[in-house]
């Protein structure tokens, strides 16, 4: 028997198109209708593209042809979907910790850079400004807060809350911190491998009695490896700044530490990047300032990636005498030092209350294959 066309897209029309409205010559679902003899060849694409809808299409096709058309007619039927692609959301995963309102991680690309600095500053200026403040020493192999805030003999407590046993992070300058140098002696080197480390971290951070916290800031180590992604699996981290120097060796390892961030399994925000060691200024000539290791390189690589500018830090002898002595620069007041740093400070916030509003809240990132640990490839 020799079949028509016409006949054939009536039969059609008799079918609904899934998830549509409409049949599935109205909706536009069939492209294209051939015939030849007893044989019909039907080009088909839907928008639905769940397996049970592909088959019922499929079915049905074959079904009204068969009944409305000629029973023993032979047909081919080519399905395609064309789903709409969803949008990309900046979408952060997993789930907040009591308490602690904002979590953020100091990071760099390598190691020298004064990130640490940055930190116990950026700690105490936030204090200073009333704020609810915690630091987490993360770097395991290296830990230098209990020095820079003048507790290396203190030990944390051990308190009672709710029928468990916490640790109470030993407080001064109004910041609340923890750090593995607490644990280990002065000499004694620690010698982990990457799980004992990770299970050390989550110690300190699940382990303990934080309270309650407007900032819990992270001193990450240096680099982009398993340390970093231990802490960002653990912690719902809310955004992370990265620390440089002006110098070009430096700005290429700052550049890999931001792409960590934004790598899709990982998707952290970046809120800005920190120029320190930006120029050196002499105590007896305030007005001058050299710059020893590049101009502006920071701020310049932050316009390339289009990341914020968060600030520069001069290089001051007294900047790096405080924190030997365990008392921040940001501390003295009335100083050109403690200027920069509050500067610094009240930009991270102003980032922080911009990517609080235009972002869903934090979670903990979930790494479940290699991608998540893969190199990162920016062109």
């Amino acid at each position: 028997m020799k079949l028509n066309k016409a006949d054939i897209l009536k039969a059609l029309e008799m079918i609904s198109a899934p998830g549509e409205g409409q049949n599935l010559v109205e909706s536009g679902s069939v492209t294209n209708v051939q015939v030849f003899g007893d044989e019909v060849e039907v080009d088909v694409t839907i928008k639905n593209p769940s397996l049970q809808a592909k088959k019922k299409t499929e079915v049905e096709i074959l079904k009204i042809i068969h009944s409305e058309v000629y029973e023993k007619a032979k047909i081919k039927i080519n399905l395609k979907v064309d789903a709409p692609a969803k949008p990309k959301v900046n979408q952060i995963k997993g789930n907040p910790i009591p308490g602690i309102q904002n979590i953020i991680a100091v990071a760099s690309g390598k190691g020298g850079v004064g990130k640490s600095t940055v930190t116990a500053n950026l700690a105490v200026t936030l204090a200073k400004m009333g704020f609810k403040v915690g630091l987490l020493d993360t770097d395991i192999y290296g830990p230098s807060m209990p020095i820079m805030f003048d507790v290396a003999a203190e030990k944390p407590l051990s308190i009672n809350v709710d029928g468990k046993a916490k640790m109470k992070p030993v407080e001064n300058y109004g910041v609340k911190l923890l750090s593995i140098g607490f644990f280990t002696e002065p000499n004694q080197a620690v010698i982990w491998r990457g799980p004992m480390a990770a299970k050390a971290l989550n110690q300190m951070i699940f382990d303990a009695h934080w309270g309650e916290l407007d900032f819990l800031l992270l001193d990450l180590p240096p680099g982009t490896g398993d340390i970093h992604l231990s802490i960002m699996q653990s912690l719902p981290v809310t955004g992370a700044v990265v620390v440089s120097t002006p110098q070009e060796i430096a700005l290429a390892d700052a550049r890999k530490g931001v792409a960590m961030f934004q790598q899709e399994a990982i998707s952290v925000p970046v809120l800005g990047i920190v120029e320190n060691m930006a120029y050196f200024t002499p105590a007896e000539l305030p007005d001058n300032k050299y710059h020893i290791f590049g101009k502006h390189g920071a701020k310049n690589l932050s316009e390339d990636l289009d990341v914020p500018f968060l600030g520069e830090i001069p290089l001051v002898q007294s900047i790096r005498e405080a924190g030997d002595v365990g008392r921040p620069a940001a501390l003295q007041t009335a100083t050109p030092t403690e200027e920069a740093f509050e500067e610094l400070t009240k930009n991270v916030v102003q980032e922080l209350v911009r990517r609080n509003t235009d972002l869903p809240p934090t979670e903990a990132i979930k790494i479940t294959t290699m991608a998540g640990c893969a190199a990162v490839k920016k062109k």
